[in-house]
């Protein structure tokens, strides 16, 4: 046994440490009070752990504190099991089941006879806030699962035990323990060292939801917070959320009269006339672009047999998520029926179509874009809005590349992403997602795919985070976070590289050498689907869109009955010069009829009066802004040329 070991630190020193000394000692010792007084928690070789976490090999270490994003989702766990404490003093009898740390918060089930009031809410919060404040500390115990069976049986936890008999039936041999004084969970941690690094907990809500999601098993109720390092931080969010709700895109979407849901096809929108407008813009704008950047467009079937699936091996890993259709031809005893499927992605269909032709290196890079219709069967209760949906359409597109074309692609693709989000005022980061633990393929293929596209990445001289273990089951991947007006971020594009397609399709083409080879192929999209996309942006303007991508541009108001032919006679060039309006001749007065153009927020509000009439023009009035006074038309109709076109 070593005396010391040695730490390699994130830029590349090297410090000794005795065998076996916890990283908090290590920290304080060996870098400093400051730092150790801040840290969170360690990742030691890539593995995220506790600070008690002891030195016994040489190792690579970081440190983080509150000011790695990473450790926001460390203390929100911390605050799920400190709301569950609560919970469970202010409340005696209730038992807890699971609480994770979730996007912007966390959530606790809990079983209990009765719902959660707003005053228990409140309660529950106050009392956290002081765990908070007692800062007790985290502390990590390994036990049996006999020991946790019979520790959570004496505590009548039933849930939990039926967890730990779970987690033992598929063969581990131990559980981990966290406890903060006298309360105590199971999980994988880490946690921070103590209650009193959390900051500050928000309660937000409650809900009912089932255990392990079944309807036909126990009621139970969610409980959903948030939580911060501090309360000006939670202030921050409360400010954004509050923004947030006001840009709903639910609401707006209704309001602004663009897209409905029915319960009869639950996930899938009616477009109206102006939702679709917009639709189109978007599918109008991605097809010019992709044309542009050497994309060819093609459509396939939307119902396969599920050999397809076999091959790709979605049948295996992604049934459940799939709409499975009776085949007719199946026959009475058929082991399986339903046998087909709708397609929840295009991936293997284009794989199909790439082989049914001869292939030659010459034509490589290959690039085929699609916007069809496809459907995944997301469970009901996960469903919102556009966000969510089993039916969608993707700015999907497929490349098949030789190896040496890898980099270019990147190149080509980040250009053509630049290009879009700059046009919206989206701001991107990049992310690199490496092999998941449940992932097709050897590691070889792994090995060369995970090194192309790292190096390509290199290559493109963007800044980018690292996300091992999140990549596609088939490849990894370049996922690319949007944040939009109001600071929030969401994941849109990907670059997905794979080399396991090429060999279970059996891809190939011919090379210079009259030889035959292996393409590899690139998954791409940049609005993701139309659906999240259109949900994003709806959100990201507030539902004023520019001119080139709003449903209606022009809304000409009149402001008599008299000028009633005169407003047709300027919708009729506007819309020759294929512009997007509608003309206000209502009743209603004239101040009405602009402030509700304001409400619709229409980017220009055209009034057309005895004076408009006499000198061929409009009086303009652009969205939130004042009024310009009287534009010849000619010149209008220049000006919204101008801002229609297509970024």
């Amino acid at each position: 046994m070593p005396s010391t070991v040695n730490v390699t630190l994130p830029d590349g020193s090297q410090k000794a440490a005795p065998f076996g000394q916890s990283i908090a000692d290590f920290v304080k010792e060996s870098i400093g009070a400051g730092l150790a007084k801040a840290a969170l928690f360690a990742r030691l070789d890539g593995v995220e752990v506790d600070l008690s976490k002891k030195l016994e090999a040489d190792a690579k270490l970081q440190i983080f504190t509150s000011k790695n994003p990473e450790s926001l989702e460390l203390v929100r766990h911390d605050a799920a099991h400190i709301m569950a404490d609560a919970v469970q003093r202010l409340f005696p009898g209730t038992q807890v089941t699971i609480g994770p740390a979730i996007d912007d918060g966390f959530y606790y089930d809990f079983y209990r006879g009765q719902s959660f009031s707003e005053d228990d809410l409140a309660q529950i919060e106050k009392l956290a806030n002081e765990i908070i404040a007692a800062d007790l500390p985290f502390v990590r115990k390994e036990i049996s699962m006999d020991e946790a069976i019979a520790l959570f049986e004496k505590k009548g936890e039933k849930f939990k035990v039926e967890i730990v008999r779970d987690i033992a039936a598929k063969g581990a041999k131990t559980l981990t323990l966290y406890s903060h004084g006298d309360w105590v969970d199971f999980c994988l941690g880490p946690h921070a060292p103590s209650t009193g690094k959390v900051g500050v907990i928000k309660v937000l809500k409650s809900s009912g939801a089932y255990w392990r999601g079944d309807h036909t098993k126990e009621q139970l109720q969610r409980i959903y917070g948030t939580a911060f390092f501090d309360k000006k931080a939670l202030e921050a969010w409360q400010k954004q959320r509050e923004e947030a709700e006001k840009r709903d895109h639910r609401k707006l979407g209704t309001a602004l009269d663009l897209f409905y849901f029915h319960e009869f096809s639950p996930g899938a929108a009616f477009w109206t006339e102006k939702g679709t407008a917009l639709y189109n813009q978007l599918s109008a704008w991605m097809r010019r672009l992709t044309k542009e950047n050497g994309y060819v467009e093609i459509k396939t079937p939307l119902l396969y047999n599920k050999g397809l699936w076999e091959i790709s091996g979605h049948w295996g890993k992604y049934k459940e998520n799939m709409f499975l259709v009776l085949n007719s031809d199946a026959g009475e005893g058929a082991e399986d029926p339903h046998d087909f499927s709708l397609k929840p992605m295009n991936c293997p269909s284009h794989h199909l179509f790439f082989n049914m032709k001869k292939r030659s290196y010459r034509e490589l890079p290959l690039r085929f874009h699609t916007q069809d219709v496809l459907h995944r069967n997301e469970a009901k209760g996960a469903l919102g809005g556009l966000t969510r949906v089993r039916q969608f359409a993707q700015d999907d597109a497929h490349i098949y590349a030789r190896e040496d074309q890898i980099a270019d692609e990147a190149k080509r693709f980040v250009k053509l992403l630049d290009h879009v989000y700059n046009a919206v005022g989206l701001k991107y980061v990049a992310k690199f997602a490496t092999r998941p633990p449940q992932r097709i393929g050897s590691d070889e293929l792994w090995d060369r795919a995970e090194g192309a596209l790292k190096a390509a990445l290199d290559g493109l001289g963007l800044p980018y985070e690292n996300k091992p273990g999140d990549g596609a089951f088939y490849g990894p991947k370049i996922d690319f976070d949007v944040s939009d007006s109001i600071g929030r971020k969401w994941q849109l594009g990907t670059f997905q590289l794979d080399y396991n397609a090429p060999e279970r399709f059996k891809l190939g083409y011919v090379g210079e050498d009259n030889k035959e080879h292996r393409p590899v192929v690139i998954h791409r999209a940049v609005y993701g689907s139309f659906e999240r996309f259109i949900a994003i942006l709806i959100e990201h303007f507030a539902g004023a869109f520019p001119v080139w991508l709003a449903p209606v541009q022009v809304v000409i108001i009149t402001v008599a009955d008299r000028h009633d032919a005169y407003a047709k006679q300027v919708l009729a060039e506007l819309e020759s010069k294929g512009f997007r309006a509608e003309i206000d001749e209502r009743g209603f007065s004239l101040s009405k009829k602009i402030a509700e153009s304001q409400v619709a927020k229409i980017p220009y509000a055209v009034v057309v009066g005895d004076k408009d009439l006499e000198a061929n023009g409009v009086t303009v009035r652009p969205y939130g802004k004042k009024e310009e006074g009287l534009v010849p038309l000619a010149d209008f109709v220049t000006r919204l040329g101008r801002e229609s076109q297509l970024p």
